[in-house]
């Protein structure tokens, strides 16, 4: 069972992360500014839905976080605006590093004028998840 004291806690660690009022959080999260309110002053509990409607909206707060306590907030996605997802850091990738590598040049390069579609980019995080994009 939830521990509906700490989950409102937790919730106002959420709202305070990401700079956001009751209204606004909300608004995010597509539930009526009511439902806020009263999970707020402890008229309510919070229902799954409203639980899943949290995660889906918020990358990183982690379920198990929400619910129990335990784990991490934030978790180690990175905070929208604070830099760009699908940056590589260099020693990840030494290919996109500015500076020149003992790797062979890849051969297969566009010719003018041609181009190729991306089919599926892929994302993995050092806790093991990841998220995959397809065109």
């Amino acid at each position: 069972m939830v521990n509906t004291k700490n989950f409102t806690e937790r919730l106002e660690k959420i709202m305070k992360y990401y700079d956001l009022s009751a209204a606004s959080f909300a608004d995010k999260i597509e539930v009526g500014r009511s439902s806020i309110s009263h999970l707020l002053s402890g008229r309510n509990k919070p229902s799954l839905d409203f639980v899943m409607k949290i995660v889906k909206s918020f990358p990183e707060v982690e379920l198990y976080w929400l619910l129990n306590g335990k784990g991490t907030f934030p978790s180690s996605h990175q905070k929208p605006g604070k830099s760009n997802p699908l940056t590589i850091p260099e020693d990840l990738n030494p290919g996109l590093s500015s500076e020149k590598n003992d790797r062979p040049e890849k051969t297969d390069k566009i010719q003018p004028g041609a181009s190729k579609d991306i089919q599926r980019i892929v994302i993995f995080y050092k806790d093991g998840t990841f998220d995959a994009f397809e065109n």
